[in-house]
């Protein structure tokens, strides 16, 4: 199977920010023109998170969504703030392809299946924040702010049986280091999951997506920092890939 290769924005308000195990959040720049750069630098997909939206019970801004999509053809995911079937129809009207949950599939499991049978499974993304304890990983929600004392694998299980069509896995303790990725937790996630799982958090060089290649089932790679900071180029990681 071939590698998906996706950008990661968090965003705050208008503005693409980073941090550090999700915290820290600083200021990169305008996500428009992120996201602009990035597609036409062939990239395979776009994964916009507002990291803030359910901290301040916000929704999702519409028109920044509008903007985002108007010139970008590839496929685009949004989370953040998404509490409804309602949320999720309106994401989907302004040209998105697929919506992000966390904080409202925990809190309302049943919303997962309503979304599936409505919108599609193919749409629905699980995001989901995982931080290692000892010998197991704690699911975390508002965008790492909230331990919740469940089992990210058991959290696995069921959202699959729920209808989830994908899970954006997002490691807390590797986010924003530039270590690499959570080896043990792409792998155990993959090995139990029957949806696709897209690891995130850890990027810091080309030989990480093969790491991920070498010891797990993982295919899909959400990259911010990456590609924000260092300025690394799509087709860059696409033609290492291809020369290993």
């Amino acid at each position: 199977m071939k590698n998906r290769i996706i950008a990661r924005l968090d965003i705050k308000s208008l503005n693409l920010i980073k941090g550090i195990h999700l915290e820290g959040l600083k200021i990169i720049g305008d996500p428009i023109k992120y996201a602009e750069k990035y597609f036409k630098d062939n990239i395979d997909e776009i994964v916009i998170i507002d990291s803030v939206a359910t901290l301040y019970n916000r929704k999702p801004n519409l028109e920044l969504l509008k903007k985002i999509t108007k010139d970008i053809f590839c496929p685009i995911t949004i989370g953040g703030g998404i509490r409804s079937l309602g949320d999720a129809i309106s994401i989907l009207d302004c040209g998105c392809d697929k919506i992000a949950i966390n904080t409202a599939a925990v809190n309302n499991p049943k919303l997962i299946t309503e979304l599936a049978k409505t919108i599609g499974s193919q749409s629905v993304v699980l995001s989901i924040q995982a931080k290692r304890r000892h010998g197991w990983w704690e699911l975390f929600t508002d965008n790492g702010r909230e331990k919740k004392g469940i089992d990210v694998m058991e959290w696995i299980k069921r959202v699959n049986d729920l209808g989830a069509g994908e899970i954006l896995l997002t490691s807390i303790d590797q986010e924003g280091t530039r270590d690499g990725f959570d080896i043990d937790l792409i792998n155990q996630a993959t090995m139990i999951s029957q949806c696709p799982i897209i690891c995130s958090g850890g990027m810091g060089k080309l030989e990480h997506i093969k790491e991920v290649n070498l010891n797990t089932e993982c295919k899909a790679f959400a990259i911010a920092d990456f590609f924000h900071i260092q300025n690394n180029k799509v087709r860059k990681i696409k033609n290492f890939l291809l020369d290993k």
